[in-house]
């Protein structure tokens, strides 16, 4: 397998021709982090991601950085170091914690230190709004409502595809078992259900046979992790034909040097992440927050897997991601304020009765 890293990626030769099935992406180096070798630093753990010397002439400061578990590589590898080779980031010492992004949420509430936080479910930064940690107009005085990069739901399968599993229906086959993690703790998960009903009703579907397939989807899931990196890693390590995934975990796992070919269907959800700053962050923080939105931090973004969201970025790496023909976001079911409650309520979600038959834990 061929990776790439630092170089922009080839122009849609080897990498991410869309057909409406299949896209196989693979890269020029492999790197150092990721999947397996990483274990639980990378699913909880917390780390000085990177410091500066005491001589630096920037103005120093620090930041407590909580995220969900999948960009730990993009920040520690590339956008942590490439702000502190900023004027704003010299000698800024940056601490990072990673995991679940529920687990995230709930930690930050309880009072684990945050001067900056990044989570992919909106639910998770309305928790955070609810307690007084973050400003409720958060999405009007954020720039571009805190969203410094997107993604969609994809599909990761063994190399050269041996089950040869073309898109949401191959899930639910008999001989076909699924990775996918746990929605009652993994953001990730969510936006894997939510890409899979969506799916099922842009197919014409009711809602109750989408729901129907999404509990075929569970019923031949073989583990259900706390978090989408938990779920990479069980993958890679041999468990499962296919894993539901974001789309940049996947090229990330590549990137990594992992065999697995990624599928983009035609049908799927566009995930917007939020990256907000708590009340009294300080001006390193906000700097940091700056920084993502810049023309370098959104390329880095892109050789990371993720689709940037300025527009001259977006442009340059058009070729590399597709947009796919039946894309949808989560406003089509009322956005995560009610989908959330709807869907993934632990006493009362439709996802909660699928789970609690399967024998899964929804606490």
């Amino acid at each position: 397998m061929q990776s790439m890293r630092g170089s922009r990626l080839n122009n849609g030769g080897d990498r991410l021709r869309h057909n409406g099935l299949r896209l196989t992406g693979k890269f020029a180096t492999a790197l150092a982090l990721l999947v397996l070798p990483i274990g639980v630093a990378a699913c909880g753990g917390s780390s000085d991601a990177a410091g500066s010397d005491d001589g630096g002439s920037g103005s120093g400061g620090s930041i407590d950085l909580v995220a969900y578990s999948t960009p730990q590589t993009a920040y520690e590898e590339d956008l942590i170091p490439a702000f502190q080779a900023t004027p704003e980031g010299e000698g800024v010492e940056v601490s990072a914690s990673f995991g679940a992004s529920g687990d995230q949420s709930r930690a930050v509430e309880a009072g684990q230190p945050a001067g900056y936080v990044h989570l992919p479910i909106e639910v998770d930064i309305t928790r955070l709004v609810d307690a007084g940690l973050v400003a409720p107009d958060y999405a009007e005085t954020e720039e571009n409502g805190g969203v410094v990069q997107t993604s969609v739901v994809a599909l990761g399968v063994r190399p050269g595809n041996p089950k040869d599993i073309q898109g949401w229906d191959d899930l639910v086959r008999d001989d076909v078992e699924v990775v996918t993690p746990n929605p009652f703790t993994s953001g990730g998960a969510r936006w894997n259900i939510m890409a899979a009903y969506g799916q099922a009703i842009s197919g014409g579907a009711s809602e109750d046979e989408a729901l129907e397939f999404v509990g075929q989807v569970l019923e031949n899931t073989v583990v259900q992790d706390a978090s989408a990196r938990d779920s990479l890693n069980t993958f890679v390590g041999g468990q499962g034909d296919v894993i539901i995934s974001y789309e940049n975990e996947i090229i990330g796992a590549q990137n990594a040097g992992e065999e697995m070919d990624l599928i983009v269907p035609d049908d799927t959800i566009r995930i917007d992440t939020i990256a907000v700053l708590p009340e009294g962050a300080d001006d390193s923080s906000q700097a940091f927050l700056d920084f993502l939105f810049t023309e370098e931090a959104q390329t880095l973004w892109a050789e990371n897997g993720y689709r940037p969201v300025d527009k001259a970025v977006a442009k340059e790496f058009a070729d590399e991601f597709p947009e796919p023909p039946g894309l949808f976001d989560i406003e089509q079911f009322g956005g995560w304020e009610e989908a959330a409650p709807e869907f993934f309520d632990p006493e009362n979600g439709k996802v909660a009765d699928i789970e609690r038959e399967l024998g899964v834990a929804t606490e």
